[in-house]
């Protein structure tokens, strides 16, 4: 039973997924679908948590908007997922950033920078 779990889970996971950390600037591609059209929307904000594993992987945008902080957990693996854009690299000591959500203004979009170096 469980091979036939893991065979089913292994053809839905994404192969091009982008490699981010915590800490980092991300832009996330939604596919958002209104009627018979569908447009992709960005969503660009700090990544304040990773969870799960696989196919059941999990990531939280956290961005300011008009001076209001959203939060978003978007599905790693997901099909409304289109893309995920890595803008600004961070180094942060944590593998969870809610000590965010207490900090006002700049402070709030702002861990320290790190040089993005692909591998």
């Amino acid at each position: 039973m469980s091979t036939l779990i893991s065979k089913l889970q292994a053809e839905q996971l994404k192969k091009d997924v982008a490699s981010f950390r915590v800490g980092d600037s991300v832009k996330v591609h939604t596919r958002v679908i209104e009627g018979d059209k569908e447009r992709i929307q960005i969503f660009a904000g700090i990544v304040i948590a990773r969870k799960g594993c696989s196919l059941n992987e999990a990531f939280t945008v956290r961005k300011i908007s008009y001076g209001e902080g959203v939060e978003r957990v978007f599905p790693l693996h997901s099909p409304k997922v289109a893309k995920v854009e890595v803008t600004k690299s961070g180094k942060v000591r944590r593998a969870r950033l809610h000590y965010l959500r207490k900090r006002q203004g700049k402070d709030a979009m702002s861990v320290k920078d790190q040089a993005y170096v692909e591998s």
